[in-house]
């Protein structure tokens, strides 16, 4: 059975929201904003040259910095779901990104020499050749 529509004067709407509730709201999502922007820039400096290895550790730790107060603020306030989701996962991807940061500060040389081979190999043998060259540059791999 289909339940009869309702009259049109009783829809339901959403409750209205006071201004401190509007203000919140609206801190919360520009903080979310942020958040993604520097999540992104992090991502997309590493992949432009690990010689900006340091610009990526610093947007690194913002986004760690604004995921967390992100976080805190939307457990506290229970302001909105899908901001607390897209928290928890651009932190996941932060701790990852983290993780790749220590790897190639450690290995910063071999890396930035194989990014310099990449960059000039023209065919899949001279990229297959950079990798093999960057294999038997690390420690332990051989």
């Amino acid at each position: 059975m289909n339940p009869s529509p309702e009259p049109a004067g009783q829809q339901r709407t959403k409750p209205r929201l006071s201004e401190a509730a509007k203000t919140s709201l609206g801190k919360t999502h520009n903080l979310f904003r942020i958040f993604i922007v520097t999540v992104l820039g992090a991502f997309f400096v590493y992949q432009l040259d690990v010689s900006y290895l340091w610009l990526t550790g610093i947007l690194t730790a913002a986004s760690l910095v604004i995921g967390v107060l992100l976080l805190v603020r939307s457990a506290k306030l229970k302001e909105s779901r899908l901001v607390l989701v897209g928290t928890i996962s651009g932190l996941v991807v932060m701790v990852v990104m983290v993780l790749v940061i220590l790897v190639t500060a450690v290995f910063f040389a071999q890396i930035q020499d194989f990014q310099a081979c990449s960059r000039q190999a023209i065919t899949g043998q001279a990229l297959a050749n950079c990798r093999v060259q960057l294999e038997s540059s690390l420690p332990g791999l051989r």
